[in-house]
């Protein structure tokens, strides 16, 4: 469904209240996670109990969100698997601090984040990726569930809907992880059990703009994005961040939807 010209043109006009910069640094290319990915990526899946449904959601090329449920430190790994795509994700710098965990996490591509930056300099790391028209990794919930009773899905935050509408053209295809936390619980397991059973259940994504004119969603005309283009600033800022909320919300709802535990 293509955005309507005259959405993307109020919405543009709002640019100022939603844009997240980037840092302006370009994710490298890195050779050696392309090789991991296209020789031990087809290994693990093979050898894995791994049931991955729903892959044909998740596009090829250009700039998408990849929004998971996190229970395990294995999620990114099942993530980018499932997608057959260099997937990045933020990492907090302590994984970064170890020479042999360093090595793993700049060669296969992930971003380092310092806690002391604060949250807009992470979301500008990300938008790095996106602007790049690559894949982004992200876990809408912020942190690993330590829930040890079901529901285990955490609130989402809203940093991944402040990212889809900063790049309203990148779709955001929500992701299940099922299993993932029998394969290897956070200081339970010291090593992956990977004759565990994990499903990875791609659903349906969605752009910032087609979710925007959605009825169920965003419900806006160019219209009323006009007229809240002319309230101020802090009541513009005030119903962004009510879209904001509800995008995660229902993205939230999705993941749980396609089978989140």
């Amino acid at each position: 469904m293509e955005a309507d010209q005259e959405v993307l043109a109020a919405w543009e006009a709002l640019r100022d209240h939603w844009l997240i910069p980037t840092t302006g640094n370009r994710p490298s290319r890195f050779l050696f996670y392309n090789f991991l990915r296209l020789t031990l990526g087809p290994t693990f899946r093979f050898l894995l109990r791994l049931r991955i449904r729903g892959e044909h959601h998740i596009p090829r090329k250009g700039g998408v969100i990849l929004a998971a449920n996190h229970l395990s430190h294995v999620d990114p790994i099942m993530v980018i698997l499932a997608s057959r795509r260099t997937t990045h994700y933020l990492a907090k710098d302590g994984h970064f601090e170890k020479l042999g965990t360093r090595f793993v996490m700049k060669s296969t591509g992930q971003i380092e984040t310092r806690r002391e930056s604060g949250g807009l300099d992470a979301l500008s790391s990300a938008a790095d990726v996106l602007d790049q028209g690559r894949a982004l990794g992200i876990f809408p919930e912020g942190t690993r569930s330590k829930r040890t009773e079901a529901p285990f899905l955490l609130p989402g935050k809203t940093g991944v809907a402040r990212l889809a509408a900063s790049y309203p053209e990148c779709v955001v295809v929500p992701i299940a992880l099922i299993g993932t936390r029998n394969m290897m619980e956070a200081q339970k397991h010291k090593f992956p059990r990977l004759h565990k059973q994990v499903t990875i259940q791609s659903g349906e994504g969605i752009t910032w703009y087609q979710w925007l004119t959605d009825v169920n969603g965003g419900n806006q005309s160019a219209e009323s994005l006009k007229l809240l283009a002319e309230k101020e600033e802090h009541e513009i800022r005030s119903e962004l961040a009510a879209f904001y909320r509800r995008f995660t919300d229902q993205l939230m709802g999705s993941i749980l939807a396609l089978g989140a535990p």
